[in-house]
């Protein structure tokens, strides 16, 4: 029951990916420069995931371990996730919503079994198969497909 409700919960952050990309074009227009409108995403992001994250501190009773991450994965996620928003927001309007998810999708998988493959920070060594390989010049044959027809 519960596998089932965390790939719902998957499917519903997919679609908030798709909807986010030309919420944040549109906003971009409207401000004349899309970094800005990046930041200003960003920006909201935080705030609420801030309001969230002391709540839930509060409620539980736990404190945050400041100094058990290595100093530059507090710049890391984000600045690759301000990479994601500032592109999605100049591509979405020249490409489309459904080729720039494709080839996010294709993207994803690609550096996904890159990370498999050398294990990167601790993630669990998978091969790259024939099977893997064929599945993702299966993907990025269709994310070529939606964006040129």
């Amino acid at each position: 029951m519960m596998g089932a409700v965390w790939s719902l919960l998957g499917i519903l952050s997919g679609a908030f990916i798709a909807i986010q990309a030309p919420i944040n074009s549109q906003l971009a227009r409207g401000l004349g420069l899309p970094v800005a409108a990046a930041a200003f995403s960003f920006l909201s992001g935080a705030i609420v995931l801030g309001i969230i994250a002391v709540a839930v501190v509060r409620l539980q009773g736990i404190s945050l371990d400041w100094k058990a991450p290595a100093p530059w994965l507090f710049i890391a996620g984000g600045m690759l996730g301000g990479f994601y928003v500032t592109l999605s927001t100049i591509l979405t309007p020249r490409i489309g919503a459904a080729a720039l998810m494709a080839f996010l999708v294709a993207g994803q998988l690609i550096a996904g079994m890159l990370v498999d493959r050398f294990g990167f920070l601790g993630v669990a060594v998978r091969e790259i198969s024939l099977g893997r390989v064929a599945g993702a010049v299966l993907l990025l044959a269709g994310a070529l497909l939606i964006r040129l027809f």
